[in-house]
């Protein structure tokens, strides 16, 4: 064999295996060699597919060509459970959609609700909203940070943003009684003032988090190998995003200055000052970058929140457990950890919704897998799917 076939070997995409066959004349040249396309079933059980998420991926090599997602596995007919519950007995459902931030749900929802009905909230059961709002968002983030480092290897971070995330639940804890699934924010306000001493402990608890924020930057995106893992991995256009629906912090790294909380405002968040978070590259790594920075910007809206909120009354006076809304629609939607959350609901002018639809952002945000990995390694894709946060209780929904 001459030393041009061998230098022609040797540069070949081949895996070492193939070239030491080509180099030892095993196999007359590359020409022989023949890499067959592979289908490779990823989840529904696995712990990188973050939830039931089952999906087929075509690889040729270690590249992937094709993603055929398949979801449905944790499918629950909430929507169409909200019609057979009155407007009330539905806000527990909400919970089970996004697990990771339930409080959300429950304020997205009961928001439709008041609208439908003209129902106007009280000032202080706003400002309590906004901060318990604001703190599910810094958890939904924490759980984000600390699977993107342990998913490229990272376990150590992993502790310390849970850590974080124990202050979190113990603050819900005290103020609604409940660590996961909240049932908290009810039409109307919220279901009980904030306990003495809560709002002190709350601001005590982002004031420590403010000052370690840096430190778990330099930790985990500050990593060489995490940057070298991410950085410039399934990149997305703004173009590309607008027309895979993509919202939340996948949207807005791409440099899309979109968030409800500005956008469509709701609640106090007019009178608080914070800047939307933007990227440009929309690569895994801003995609990742993105939520850390929002994560500093809601801690600057709780300060706010506490230092602004007066007294007064935390739910609407004279709405029973059962009402009657007049016949009508009302849409609401908020700006949840993953994105644009809304629902839709039409009354008929009895105790029961007459429809519901719920406009999720993990499944739309999931869509946008397949565009995005196609053409990248295998190892890159559970990255991919990390850095889209879905929570599968709401894909499902």
């Amino acid at each position: 064999m001459s030393k041009l076939e061998e230098m022609k070997i040797s540069n070949h995409n081949l895996s070492e295996l193939e070239k030491d066959l080509a180099l030892n004349g095993e196999v007359e040249s590359t020409e022989d060699i023949v890499t067959e396309e592979l289908a490779i079933h990823f989840g529904p059980q696995h712990p990188s597919a973050h939830g039931v998420f089952h999906a087929i991926f075509h690889v040729k090599g270690e590249v992937v060509t094709k993603i055929e997602p398949d979801i449905g596995y944790l499918h629950r007919c909430f929507e169409k459970i909200a019609e057979n519950r009155t407007y009330t007995q539905f806000i527990p459902y909400t919970d089970r959609m996004d697990y990771v931030a339930s409080m959300t749900n429950n304020w997205a929802y009961c928001m439709a609700v008041e609208k439908l009905a003209g129902i106007e909230v009280p000032e202080r059961a706003e400002y309590i909203r906004v901060i318990v709002g604001e703190l599910q968002r810094i958890a939904s983030h924490l759980v984000f940070l600390s699977t993107a480092g342990s998913e490229a290897g990272a376990l150590t971070p992993f502790v310390y943003f849970f850590d974080e995330r124990e202050g979190i639940l113990t603050l819900y804890e005290k103020i609604c009684g409940a660590r996961l699934t909240y049932n908290y924010i009810r039409i109307g306000g919220v279901r009980a003032d904030a306990p003495e001493g809560w709002l002190d402990d709350t601001l005590a608890f982002v004031t420590r988090l403010k000052k370690r924020m840096y430190d778990y930057d330099r930790l985990v995106l500050g990593n060489y190998i995490f940057k070298k893992r991410f950085i410039g991995v399934a990149p997305f256009s703004a173009e590309q995003a607008l027309d895979w629906g993509l919202t939340g912090p996948p949207l807005r790294s791409t440099g899309v200055s979109y968030d409800v909380r500005r956008s469509d405002p709701y609640s106090v968040y007019p009178r608080l000052e914070f800047d939307v978070v933007v990227k440009y590259k929309g690569d895994n790594y801003d995609r990742a970058c993105i939520r850390s920075d929002e994560i500093k910007q809601s801690i600057r809206i709780i300060e706010q929140a506490i230092e602004q909120i007066p007294e007064g009354p935390v739910k609407a006076d004279g709405i029973a457990k059962v009402f009657k809304p007049a016949a009508g629609e009302g849409y609401g939607h908020v700006e949840s950890p993953k994105g644009d959350l809304g629902f839709y609901v039409v009354s008929d002018g009895t105790t029961k919704p007459y429809r519901v639809k719920i406009q999720g952002p993990s499944f739309g945000n999931l869509q946008a897998l397949p565009a995005m990995s196609e053409g990248t390694y295998i190892g890159d894709v559970v990255l991919t799917l990390g850095t889209l946060d879905p929570v599968f209780g709401e894909v499902d929904r």
